[in-house]
């Protein structure tokens, strides 16, 4: 069974990278990186088998809402929470807030990442670290994790301009 393009892809003022589209668990499209993001800075954690009861509509709108201010960070969190509790009527993981996350910080990147990269022979520094968006960088150290394998790690790397 052959999956549609992501919905993602075309989405106007929404970053959505192209390696994404790589990331099908079960018939059913992972959720972006931009919406992952979000769900962070609201302290909200969202399973796979949740986000694949919302409609197109509401995933989008998840991608393209606000999620800056302190204000539309609550917002976010309220309506990420209203949509777990109607399609699963359970309360929602909550996340504990991480005041300097890893991908903040441009003057150096976690030793984790380094592994990895090391893993895999490849090499950038902290200079196009630090010119990346903060969305690149947080994509970048979720493919590096520690449980993941990795695959997509050099194909964000090239689509960031990192390596050739």
């Amino acid at each position: 069974m052959e999956i549609a393009p992501s919905p993602f892809i075309a989405l106007a003022n929404t970053e959505y990278f192209r390696f994404e589209e790589d990331f099908v668990e079960e018939n059913v499209r992972c959720i972006p990186m931009v919406v992952r993001f979000k769900m962070d800075d609201a302290c909200i954690k969202l399973k796979l088998s949740e986000w694949s009861k919302f409609s197109v509509e509401e995933r989008i709108e998840l991608a393209v809402k606000p999620c800056n201010t302190t204000n539309e960070i609550a917002a976010y969190a309220a309506y990420l929470v209203q949509l777990i509790k109607k399609y699963t009527r359970n309360e929602p993981s909550v996340l504990e807030p991480n005041p300097a996350p890893d991908w903040a910080n441009t003057n150096s990147f976690p030793a984790s990442m380094q592994e990895r990269l090391d893993e895999l022979g490849l090499n950038i520094t902290v200079d196009q670290w630090a010119a990346l968006t903060n969305l690149q960088r947080f994509a970048i150290l979720k493919l590096c994790k520690s449980g993941h394998e990795h695959k997509n790690l050099p194909k964000a790397l090239k689509e960031f301009d990192l390596i050739v």
